[in-house]
C-alpha cells in the first residue's frame, strides 16, 4: 500500500490517501489536546499505544456484530481504513455522570444511570462542539432519520459489548464517544476508539486511566493508556 497526499490533519491524527481509492491510510501522532486544542502537548509514545489500542477495539467490535471503517494495521502508528463521509456529528454515550455533563446540569459526578444516556453533538472546536438533537440533525441535513435511528442502535450495541469487556477487566467505562460516516452501503463506525475520546476508571480504586489525566495535570498518560492495554489482553 503506497501513502500518497495528506487528507486531513486533526488535532491526534492525520489521514493520507492510498493508491487505492476506497482506502485512506490514518496515522496516529503523539500530538495530544484538550479544551478544543487549546491545551496542546506531544507525548511520546501516545500515537503508536493509540493505533494498537483502536485496532484491538475495532477487531472486537467486529467479532460482536458491529461493522466498522478499519482493516488492518500497517505500522506500529498507521493503520488502513475505509474511506467514509463522515457526518459532522458526535455521539457519546454516558454510563454514570462526570464532565460536562455535571458542569451543564450542576449533577453530582459519580451517579450511575441505571440505563447508558445517549447525547448527540455538533462536532465544531469553534463552537465548542455544541449538544444537539435529532430535529438539528434532519433541519440542517447532516442527517436522515434513518441514520440517526442507525446510530442510536449502534451506538447501545457498542456500550454493550465494550462494557462487558472492560468489566471483565476490573476496568469501567465511563462514557465514550464515536462517529459514523457513510458508504455507498449505509453508514459505519468510524474514527477511533481510544483513551482519547472515552473515560475509563479503575474498578477498585477509581483511578483516572484515560485522558482526563492530561486534561487536569495528573501525569502518566501514556502510562495510564497501556495499564488499560494491558488489563485488556493487549499486545504491546
Amino acid at each position: 500500500m503506497i501513502k500518497k497526499d495528506l487528507v486531513s490533519k486533526g488535532k491526534a491524527k492525520s489521514l493520507y490517501s492510498t493508491d487505492d481509492d476506497g482506502l485512506l491510510l490514518m496515522e496516529y501522532r503523539d500530538d495530544t489536546s484538550a479544551f478544543d486544542g487549546k491545551k496542546k502537548e506531544a507525548l511520546k509514545g501516545k500515537g503508536e499505544i493509540n493505533n494498537k489500542f483502536n485496532g484491538f477495539i475495532m477487531k472486537h467490535l467486529q467479532q460482536n456484530g458491529v461493522e466498522t471503517h478499519f482493516v488492518e494495521e500497517i505500522s506500529p502508528n498507521e493503520s488502513l481504513v475505509t474511506r467514509l463521509d463522515m457526518l459532522p456529528v458526535e455521539c457519546v454515550v454516558r454510563n454514570i455522570a462526570t464532565g460536562s455533563l455535571c458542569r451543564r446540569l450542576g449533577v453530582e459526578e459519580g451517579i450511575k444511570f441505571k440505563d447508558p444516556l445517549f447525547e448527540f453533538f455538533l462536532k465544531d472546536d469553534d463552537l465548542g462542539d455544541p449538544l444537539i438533537n435529532d430535529n438539528h440533525i434532519i433541519a440542517f441535513g447532516w442527517g436522515t432519520q434513518e441514520e440517526i435511528d442507525f446510530m442510536k442502535k449502534q451506538t447501545f450495541l457498542i456500550n454493550k459489548v465494550l462494557c462487558t469487556l472492560f468489566d471483565e477487566a476490573n476496568l469501567i467505562l465511563v462514557d465514550y464517544k464515536v462517529e459514523y460516516g457513510r458508504t455507498s452501503e449505509g453508514l459505519l463506525l468510524g474514527d477511533e476508539f481510544t483513551p482519547d475520546g472515552c473515560r475509563i476508571w479503575d474498578k477498585d480504586t477509581g483511578e483516572s486511566l484515560d485522558k482526563d489525566r492530561f486534561r487536569k495535570d495528573l501525569g502518566d498518560v501514556v502510562e495510564s493508556y497501556q495499564i488499560v492495554a494491558h488489563k485488556l489482553g493487549m499486545e504491546i
